[in-house]
């Protein structure tokens, strides 16, 4: 194994710790301290373990880390550059004075360096290295610690002395590295692989306690296995039967650990909504017997699968949802039966989660739609009913999320284990990028979970993400949909207000308005997307259509999706608010939006909208290809209209809504429940054999408030998730967030 040269500084001993094929620097305080018997030595440095100040930030994207402004000059510098950038770490290293450069790029290995302990004095490469193969600390070792020292020959005269980390607890140890000479000449280099682990010497009557202690341990252990071994087999499977019962009882118990309580924002709106019309009050009846319609048939067919396959009336799941059988339908469709009043049906959904809802399974899903649907579903139902299992639900699942945080920006992998908490991405997104409608997707959710829990963890994930992009630099002002975990960078530059980047842009605004309209940081990087969107991806077509194209490769693609089509009500929903008193501009632009996407849907045999559609010469707001023409059931037009139907009550969208809702009824609605079709053009469709979950979350939700009264969930009072979950808004006047200073 093989060292790279560093020159040393006179009178300073330096550690070096090796990861990621990247060195980083310290200097070593010159003191020792004990560490408890038993103690895991450490196996992998991250910012947040070594630094634990919040005044230090990142320069630049980069992994060198140095005072923020106002901070304390308590940090020195880990750089893991690549070495395209290694002169930019070399350059900020020589801004903190540090008095060392890097290594040159050529001299730094170029793979990844991995170790562990063997005895007390020697160690070896390991491949397939785990934090658990790593030996404990014996009993009153000693090693070093890592802290900020003043460095004599380096700080100008008259520079104030970097202060010593403060005595805190939970600062981590250093126990193993490089160590440099303590006195090494100036310019000395050195070369030394050799890896130091320090043991204090022990008087005689310690040595001799420690022996006897030893020894007894292992006459007990001895006794223990003789006494095992006189036993028979059944026995034996009988105790073990047992400790595995005690250990499944503790897990339950510790489930059921009651959350501490915490002031409810004062909800308003959570029934009636009954129409004053009469042919208005006909219409959402219907709309809620559709809904009955898709709940009674999930209940005998498809009861605790995720979906239903209403032709087949068997059970239905996609791999976002893993291989378990996670009552997807059930979770989403709670607050959709609460607001339609189907009280019963909404017990039964209850009772299963309660019995059956279990996330501690050896599945992997989609964080991004697991938080939209469960955590957005379960919350949503716990603010409508009051109901804690509800709330305890969500926050088991919510630790099952935060291992995907574990990667070395902190953005999180698109999947996760529930039961292991190994994350990966997608093989598709771009070099195993993660895709800015996942990880921008978790505001809402996760600041609730901190205001209900009191943690704040789940705040501090979503708002690292949000510093994280504030530093990127943007092409043409515009958010690519790909971000690589890995490396914090951007991958394909592809932007889309539909798929891939669609939600994004919604959780800006809606932190916002969530916030009590106080997130003003939020609120200003949605105006500065939105600006950028309107400049560079909107225009109008020859017929005079305002389409959303998607940014690729350096041009603009004229084609718009149906998930775009919710853009209409983004736009509606900020316009008050908006920056020189736009409020009506952006109010119209919803408006011509959902004009088109009404024109995508009205230009189809079936009335219902294509999964996309273009706008290429004389084609418009037409699918081309064959792939695009299928309906799935999707609510993102309806979502428009509902919300241009809050600002305007303006007829035409309760028109459009109700043309939506009988095209549905016509073509969708089966025996067994209601199907997707794989082709809106064709008079005789051939269904697709999927009931969505979402279809019972969104479709038919914003149909019955499409034909309710405002007062049913007014918009001053509750925002929506993505998934078309109501959560509060929580204003600063009776929320404390449980005293939490991170989120205050």
């Amino acid at each position: 194994m093989v060292s790279p040269s560093y020159p040393v500084s006179s009178h300073t001993p330096i550690l070096c710790l090796w990861f990621v094929a990247a060195p980083c620097f310290y200097t070593l305080r010159d003191q020792a301290i004990r560490v408890p018997g038993g103690t895991s030595l450490l196996s992998f440095i991250s910012n947040e373990t070594v630094f634990p100040d919040p005044s230090l930030s990142r320069d630049r994207g980069s992994d060198l880390l140095r005072p923020s402004a106002g901070g304390s000059h308590r940090a020195l510098a880990r750089c893991r550059h690549p070495q395209e950038r290694w002169q930019d770490c070399a350059a900020d290293a020589q801004r903190l004075r540090l008095g060392w450069v890097p290594a040159a790029p050529e001299k730094v290995p170029a793979i990844r360096w991995q170790q562990r302990f063997r005895d007390y004095g020697k160690s070896q490469p390991a491949s397939g290295f785990t934090p658990s193969e790593l030996v404990p600390a014996p009993a009153n070792a000693v090693v070093l610690r890592v802290a900020a020292q003043p460095l004599p020959n380096v700080l100008p005269a008259g520079e104030p002395p970097l202060p010593v980390w403060p005595e805190e607890p939970q600062t981590p140890l250093c126990s193993w590295g490089f160590i440099l000479p303590t006195r090494a000449p100036p310019g000395a280099r050195y070369n030394d692989s050799t890896v130091v682990y320090m043991s204090p010497s022990l008087s005689r009557e310690e040595e001799e306690r420690l022996r006897n202690k030893i020894r007894a341990d292992h006459e007990k252990a001895l006794e223990e296995a003789k006494e095992k071994l006189k036993k028979s087999r059944e026995e034996i499977r009988a105790e073990i039967q047992t400790e595995k019962n005690k250990v499944v009882q503790e897990m339950k118990t510790k489930e059921k650990k009651p959350l501490p309580p915490v002031p409810i924002p004062n909800l308003i709106g959570i029934d009636g909504g009954d129409p004053e019309d009469n042919d208005i009050r006909k219409k959402r009846e219907k709309i809620k017997e559709m809904m009955k319609h898709a709940w009674d048939n999930y209940r005998i067919y498809g009861w605790g699968h995720n979906e239903l396959r209403p032709i087949a009336r068997k059970g239905h799941s996609t791999n976002i949802f893993g291989s378990s059988q996670m009552g997807a339908t059930i979770v989403d469709a709670l607050d959709t039966l609460y607001i339609m009043g189907l009280h019963d049906e909404f017990r039964d959904g209850q009772k299963w989660i309660e019995h059956n809802l279990d996330f501690s399974v050896n599945s992997e899903v989609s964080v991004f739609e697991v938080n939209i649907r469960f955590i957005g579903g379960l919350l949503a139902a716990y603010y409508l009913s009051g109901e804690e299992i509800f709330k305890i639900k969500a926050v088991q699942l919510a630790e099952k999320l935060l291992p995907a945080f574990n990667t070395p920006t902190g953005i999180p992998w698109a999947m996760v284990n529930l039961k292991s908490g190994v994350g990966r991405n997608w093989g598709w997104a771009s070099a195993g990028s993660s895709i800015l409608a996942e990880f921008g997707t978790l505001h809402m959710e996760f600041v609730h979970l901190s205001y209900l829990t009191g943690d704040p963890v789940y705040y501090k994930k979503v708002m690292h993400i949000r510093k994280l992009l504030q530093k990127m630099d943007r092409p043409n002002g515009l958010y690519p949909n790909y971000l690589n975990p890995r490396t914090g960078r951007w991958g394909q530059y592809h932007t889309s207000v539909g798929g891939l980047g669609d939600s994004f842009y919604e959780y800006l605004l809606k932190a916002w308005l969530m916030s009590d309209k106080t997130d003003h940081e939020a609120r200003k990087m949605y105006d500065d997307a939105i600006e950028a969107i309107e400049k560079h991806l909107i225009k109008k077509s020859r017929g005079g259509l305002t389409f959303i194209g998607e940014w690729k490769n350096g041009h603009l693609e004229k084609k718009m999706g149906h998930l775009a089509c919710f853009a209409g009500g983004m736009f509606a929903l900020g316009a008050d608010g908006s920056r020189m008193d736009k409020a009506g501009h952006y109010l119209e632009l919803g408006a011509e939006i959902a004009r088109t996407c009404h024109e995508s849907y009205d230009r189809t045999a079936l009335k219902l909208g294509p999964e996309s559609f273009k706008f290429d010469g004389a084609v418009e707001a037409v699918a081309v290809r064959q792939a695009e023409k299928y309906y799935i059931l999707r609510p993102e037009v309806i979502e428009t209209y509902w919300y241009l139907w809050r600002f305007t009550h303006d007829p035409r969208y309760r028109q459009w809504g109700w043309e939506a809702a009988l095209a549905i009824e016509k073509y969708c609605r089966v025996s067994g429940g209601f199907s997707g079709v794989k082709d809106v053009y064709s008079s005789t469709p051939t269904h697709d054999d999927v009931q969505q979950s979402f279809f019972l979350a969104e479709t038919l939700k914003y149909l019955y408030l499409l034909f309710s009264s405002d007062d049913l969930l007014p918009l001053d009072h509750w925002v929506f998730n993505t998934e078309a979950h109501p959560l509060p808004v929580l204003h600063l006047a009776n929320t404390t967030l449980s005293g939490n200073p991170a989120v205050r």
